[in-house]
Formats: structure tokens, sequence, C-alpha cells
């Protein structure tokens, strides 16, 4: 069976290595356009480019899929195509060139969190399990019908970047045993439960700001939710902090009730940068960098830099 796979980010590695690894014919990978990036605008490549030329896989990059990558498609004649997180719509026309169609790897356990940030969106909401869906790829937003799922349970304080890890290598499993039932003719998909379902956005900078309204559960998880990318921050006398981890902040009894929301209540070397939030509580930023600093933590900081 030839495989068409397409995937951009680190997610994807995991699910193309274990299709090379276990034999199967992977004809061409499909990946995002290279893009410049970093202060020197330096042309990098996506983490799936790289590891397919490190393996002898031919890479086909599109701006527009599409629009441009039918007939490229076409002339590689693949039976099945692959996508994880590749990160574009694909048209109908694309759909339907292979003919046992296309399987998708999702990072939830759908109907649950369709959309493009499922991961990041069942930290920042406290789930306690999540899960990978390989489901057919249709045209609407993840709600093709489900070949299977596998679940696992979301670690106390694991952040977006550590739980996309484990959910890239249990990806990777769960898609060799699809192609396998594919192969076999064995695949059953069963429709998704619409009713059911949930959506979580595309996550932009703008939206990593710190609520300091959300209780400090809340504001832990969106901190973790938010770490690595695109890093949760708030403002500190006209500057943006970023903070990569936040804990709740046993103390907060002692604390006037009347202070506001964001608030610093307290900034020191031994107790470390705590804000007030959501109505006389308190949450400890953890871990944070400070504009052309480096990340470090709060007590660290706080051993050379007066706050209040």
């Amino acid at each position: 069976m030839k495989i068409v796979f397409m995937g951009t980010p680190d997610f994807a590695v995991a699910p193309l290595r274990i299709l090379l690894d276990s034999g199967r014919d992977v004809a061409a990978v499909v990946t995002q356009p290279d893009k410049p990036r970093g202060r020197g605008e330096n042309v990098v490549f996506s983490p799936v480019k790289v590891f397919s030329i490190e393996r002898g896989i031919r890479v086909l990059q599109f701006d527009r899929i599409s629009a441009e990558g039918e007939n490229a498609l076409r002339e590689i004649a693949p039976d099945l195509m692959i996508t994880a997180a590749y990160g574009q719509i694909l048209s109908q026309k694309i759909i339907d060139v292979p003919p046992f169609g296309i399987i998708n790897v999702h990072a939830s356990l759908l109907p649950k969190y369709r959309g493009a940030a499922p991961i990041q969106g069942a930290v920042i909401n406290g789930e306690k399990i999540t899960g990978v869906t390989i489901m057919k790829t249709e045209r609407g937003l993840d709600s093709g019908d489900i070949l299977l799922q596998k679940a696992i349970a979301i670690n106390d304080g694991e952040t977006a970047g550590e739980l996309s890890c484990r959910l890239s290598k249990l990806g990777a499993e769960a898609l060799l045993e699809a192609v396998k039932l594919i192969e076999s003719g064995k695949a059953v998909y069963t429709k998704q439960n619409d009713e059911a379902a949930t959506y979580f956005k595309t996550i932009k900078k703008e939206d990593a700001r710190i609520d300091f309204s959300k209780s400090p559960v809340g504001i832990v998880d969106f901190v973790n939710g938010m770490n690595p990318s695109p890093t949760a921050f708030f403002d500190l006398n006209g500057q943006n902090v970023k903070v990569f981890k936040a804990a709740l902040f046993e103390e907060a009894k002692g604390l006037s009730p009347d202070s506001a929301d964001g608030q610093i209540v307290l900034a020191d070397a031994k107790n470390g940068l705590v804000a007030s939030c959501g109505g006389g509580r308190a949450v400890r930023l953890c871990e944070i960098q400070f504009p052309n600093g480096k990340k470090m933590k709060d007590t660290e900081y706080l051993r050379g830099h007066s706050i209040i």
C-alpha cells in the first residue's frame, strides 16, 4: 500500500517514523512551506521536513495544497494518505485522490476538542483524561468517522508541550494499528456524535494574556496549557512578563481581600512572585522571563531585583 504522509510540527514526527520503521511504503511527505523565523529571519525547515530529508523521503510543499497539489498527488497515486497536524484544510478534490481515503491523527478524544489546539485546550480546561483519535478526513472540521481511539491520563502539572510528546508517541502506535486494519480490510468506522462536539480555536499570542480574575487552579492550568507556546504573560510596569510555571499560593489567607486581581502582593526571595486573583486568593508565578532577559525562577530573579 502506497502512502503519502502529511504533517509539519514535532508532533507528526513519531507517526511518520513508525510508518517507515514498520516497512510501510511512504512515497512522499507533504509539509508546510519553509518560513523565516527569529530575529535574523533565517529560513527554518519544519521538523517533519528535517526528519524526511534524513530518511531520504521525497518532500513536497505547497503554499495552498488545495489549489496546487492535486496533480502532484495524483501522479504519485497513493492508496492512502495520512495527516498529522499538517496545518492546511484539504479540498474534496484532494480528499478524493487516494482510493482508501485520508486518515488523520488527532490529539483528543473526539468529538471533544475539535480544532487546531486540542492539546492546549485539554490542559487549559483542567481535563484529567485525553488521548488520540484516528479518524477519516472529510470536509468538516475534525468531524469524520472514527476508526479507533486511545486514552491516557494527564499528569498533575503537565504542560502542553510535555503532553504533546506523549500524545505523539501514542498517536504513532494508534496510527500503525489503524493502517494494519485498513490493509487487512478490517477497518470499521463509527460516526461521531456531533451534539457532543466541543471546539478549541487556534491560539494567538494575544490569547496568552493571563486573566487574573480566574481561580488559582484555572491560572495554573492556563499557564501549563500555554507552555511552551505561545507562553502565558502578564503586564508589569509596562512590560510583558512571560510565565512558564505557576503554582497555588497556600498562604493566601493572610492577604487582603481588597487586592485587585493581578496585583503583585508579595515579591521576595522567600515567597517568590505572588499575584492576587479570583477575589482574595493568590497564585505564585514560579518561572518568569522579563523582556530581553532569560527564563528564571521567581526567587532567583527577586534576589537581584525589586518589584514592589
